[in-house]
C-alpha cells in the first residue's frame, strides 16, 4: 500500500505544516524558502499521479489522499496569505477585494468536497473536467506567484501576476463549481 506515489502524496501532506511555519512570520528569506517548498510540493503532485499511472500502481489510498493533499495545501496557503500578523504589523499578501477571490476558491473546495462525498454514497462518479484542470493550474500559479512576490518585494509585478491569476482561478472556480452542482442536483430528491 505504501507505494512510491503514495509516499509522495503523504510527503505533500507532511510538508504543509512546514509551509505554514515559513508563512507565519515571513521575511523575504522565509517567503523564498516557502516558494521553493511550494514548487517542490507541486512537482511531487505531478509525479505521484504520473508514477502511479506509469507503474500501474493506482491505489484506492492514492485516489483518496491526492485530492485531500491538494485541498489541505491550497487552503493552508490561502489562509496564511490572507492572515495579518499583528506582532510585526506586516500587511497580508492577499488583501482588500482580493480576499473575495480567495474566499470563492475556499468555499468551492468545501462545497465540491461535500458534493463528491454525497455523490459517492450514490455511486455517482464525477470526473475532473479539463476546465477544472485549468482552474487548478491558475490556482497553483497564483499562490506560487503571490508567495514569490513576498520574497521579491522590489518587483511588485510578480505579486500582481499572482493576484490576476487568483481572480482567473476564482472565475474558473465558479464555472466548475456550477458544473459539479448541476450534476449533483440531478441526483437529489
Amino acid at each position: 500500500m505504501l507505494t512510491l506515489p503514495n509516499i509522495l502524496t503523504l510527503s505533500r501532506i507532511f510538508a504543509v505544516p512546514i509551509l505554514v511555519f515559513l508563512l507565519w512570520h515571513p521575511g523575504w528569506y522565509d517567503y523564498a524558502l516557502a516558494f521553493v517548498l511550494y514548487v517542490l510540493i507541486g512537482v511531487t503532485d505531478y509525479f505521484d499521479g504520473y508514477l502511479a499511472r506509469a507503474q500501474g500502481t493506482v491505489s484506492k489510498l492514492g485516489i483518496f489522499l491526492d485530492p485531500i493533499a491538494d485541498k489541505i495545501m491550497v487552503a493552508s496557503v490561502i489562509v496564511m496569505l490572507v492572515a495579518f500578523d499583528s506582532i510585526t504589523t506586516q500587511r497580508p499578501l492577499i488583501e482588500g477585494w482580493h480576499v473575495v477571490a480567495a474566499l470563492v476558491i475556499l468555499l468551492r473546495e468545501i462545497a465540491v468536497s461535500g458534493l463528491r462525498e454525497f455523490l459517492a454514497q450514490l455511486r455517482v462518479s464525477v470526473p475532473v473536467s479539463q476546465l477544472a484542470k485549468w482552474k487548478t493550474t491558475f490556482q497553483l500559479i497564483s499562490l506560487g506567484a503571490i508567495i514569490l512576490g513576498g520574497a521579491l518585494t522590489q518587483f511588485p509585478f510578480v505579486r500582481m501576476v499572482g493576484l490576476v491569476s487568483l481572480w482567473a482561478a476564482a472565475g474558473l472556480t465558479l464555472l466548475t463549481g456550477w458544473d459539479y452542482l448541476r450534476v449533483g442536483l440531478k441526483h437529489m430528491d
